[in-house]
């Protein structure tokens, strides 16, 4: 799989506001916008789990060109395979990670509590706060649940940004 283009956030955003999709941003740029400075080169992205906001989302992938971006896969490859870009497609995955020309886009059904039960759009949005992100404004998932997601995928790029996500929480309490 070839590197894909340079993130694009404002577009993104843009996008999924123009047509209305209900999301959470989450990951590294939601880390971002609670003051985090390490960098990140996807857009993750928890969207609420209707059938009308999934064809929302569905219609703002295809305005970016999305295409599944799937390991030992060139693009060209990926490009190729027969995905069928729906509300119904969408609602099947719990992680769809996709390439378009704004740059990656991750689309999570969820995120894991430290426990490892899921948290939904529904479950995170009471916690959630109102951000501008590139002159647009989105719904920021909860510090303290990117923090939990970080812990519970314990992989070595979310382990070396924990001691900074957990600073701003306490920064913040």
């Amino acid at each position: 799989m070839t590197d894909g283009p340079a993130l694009d956030r404002a577009r993104i955003v843009q996008v999924l506001d123009r047509h209305g999709v209900e999301y959470l941003v989450v990951g590294g740029v939601g880390a971002q916008l609670h003051g985090a400075t390490r960098a990140t080169s996807d857009f993750d992205s928890v969207p609420a789990t209707t059938e009308a906001n999934l064809a929302r989302l569905a219609a703002a992938l295809r305005e970016l060109h999305a295409f599944l971006r799937v390991g030992g896969l060139t693009d060209d490859e990926a490009r190729a395979l027969p995905m069928q870009l729906d509300a119904a497609a969408l609602g099947r995955l719990d992680i769809s990670t996709w390439r378009t020309d704004a740059g990656d886009l991750d689309v999570l059904a969820h995120l894991r509590r430290r426990d490892g039960r899921p948290m939904g759009y529904d479950n995170m949005l009471t916690r959630a706060k109102a951000a501008v992100l590139e002159g647009v404004t989105v719904r920021l998932a909860a510090l303290d649940d990117i923090i939990a997601s970080k812990e519970f995928a314990d992989r070595p790029k979310d382990r070396e940004a924990l001691d900074e996500l957990r600073r701003l929480a306490e920064e913040g309490a």
